[in-house]
């Protein structure tokens, strides 16, 4: 039995730091390897990048995800309790939860509240000197998702609760005090979920029945128990937190018109392209460099053995972006996705595998029509000049975002 290909020098977790979203990629190559053995944080761990390694991770259950994370992400983007932390029974029964919650009647729902709240403020966009998109989709995100979920909002509380949960996306993988503010607003940012719960089994709030907060709160264990109340909060977390972070691939797609022009002609021309748009701009932009996972019984695969125990990192961008499925990979051209077949191992911006069965995100739908949406907005609802700005996305920031948050003026309505 081969031994696994090992990487150069006793700890990666600095290369990783340094390269998020390509060390993994290019240590493979470097090694001829779709895999590679390293430490991170001072523990064992196999690196792995490309369709067949997804497919071994996501399939036959040979991966549990129960204490994979590192507890600074369970601390700051994941919370503790919740269904990505979950594995066999209890992870399907809670999926089925949030699956009952992306039918094509909530996903349209949401779009039209979103849809709403962009046409609320043209008038103010119009009149103002500068508008920082970035900013401005995650107050609309946040704002349209709690509005769907049944979650109040009141209008004093919009920029704190925006502020909360962006922290939890993009100071999740931060070091130093951003770390420490990201696990801040998460203690806060439970307590408010935590009172919403109560008030909804208590009677003191009324919600739409199929809204997010209702369904999570009245959601009954595979025991037939409630949901403890702090695993409910989390659970509403990760309905909220996600929704805004779609926030990154909307200014993602706003810089991918930027930077590829004929892409908003022919948005404007034919809105079936909006479809293969948003999908490059998932497949190419950054956004989640890895999913980790642990060896849940010894196993072996194409000759390796992997023992149990061990953490696992499956690298996500650079299997969206791996040569052998994707010609010119790091090219943008959206029109390979009429030609290219997808599959559930080779495109996973979001995780991959079935959505009831793996950890398939099941908010991708909620994604890519959020993003439709505003890039439609953007093309055929609005004029908008770009100020002098740094646009440059450094693979090094989690999530990358120009670091001016996309700033537009002269805005006007079509």
């Amino acid at each position: 039995m081969p031994d696994i290909p090992q990487a150069k020098g006793f700890d990666s977790t600095l290369a990783l730091l340094q390269d998020p979203y390509g060390y993994i990629s290019k240590t493979c190559r470097a090694l001829r390897s779709d895999l590679f053995e390293t430490r991170v944080l001072m523990q064992r761990t196999i690196c792995l990048t490309g369709p067949a390694t997804a497919q071994v991770f996501y399939e036959h259950g040979n991966f549990t995800r129960e204490g994979a994370m590192p507890k600074r992400i369970q601390k700051t983007l994941l919370g503790q309790g919740g269904v990505q932390g979950l594995d066999g029974k209890t992870h399907r029964h809670r999926k089925q939860m949030f699956m009952g919650l992306m039918g094509e009647g909530r996903i349209a729902a949401l779009q039209a509240i979103s849809s709403r709240l962009l046409k609320e403020q043209v008038a103010r966009w119009e009149n103002a000197p500068e508008v920082v998109l970035y900013d401005e989709v995650r107050t609309i995100l946040t704002k349209a998702v709690c509005e769907w979920s049944s979650v109040p909002l009141p209008d004093a509380e919009v920029a704190l609760r925006t502020a909360q949960l962006t922290a939890l996306f993009q100071d999740a993988g931060a070091v130093g005090w951003r770390h420490w503010k990201a696990r801040a607003a998460r203690a806060r940012a439970e307590h408010w979920a935590v009172e919403i719960i109560r008030k909804l089994r208590e009677g003191r709030l009324l919600a739409d029945r199929n809204s997010a907060a209702y369904v999570i709160a009245m959601w009954r264990n595979l025991d037939g128990e409630l949901l403890p109340v702090k695993v409910a909060a989390v659970e509403i977390l990760n309905v909220l937190r996600p929704t805004v972070a779609v926030s990154v691939f909307i200014v993602q797609a706003a810089h991918a018109l930027q930077q590829n022009p004929t892409w908003a002609q022919r948005l404007r021309q034919d809105d079936e392209n909006l479809e293969i748009f948003v999908q490059e701009v998932r497949r190419l932009y950054r956004f989640f460099p890895v999913v980790a996972a642990r060896v849940k019984q010894d196993l072996e695969w194409q000759g390796y053995r992997f023992p149990k125990g061990t953490r696992v990192l499956l690298d996500l961008h650079g299997t969206n972006t791996d040569p052998r499925t994707w010609k010119a990979a790091d090219a943008f051209l959206p029109d390979r996705f009429r030609a290219t077949p997808q599959d559930p191992f080779n495109f996973i911006p979001q995780g991959g595998g079935a959505y009831h069965e793996n950890h398939r995100c099941p908010g991708e739908w909620i994604t890519t029509s959020q993003m439709k949406t505003f890039c439609d907005f953007l093309v055929n609802a609005i004029t908008y000049d770009l100020t002098q700005q740094a646009l440059e996305l450094s693979p090094q920031d989690l999530p990358p975002v120009p670091k001016d948050g996309f700033v537009l003026r002269n805005v006007s309505r079509r």
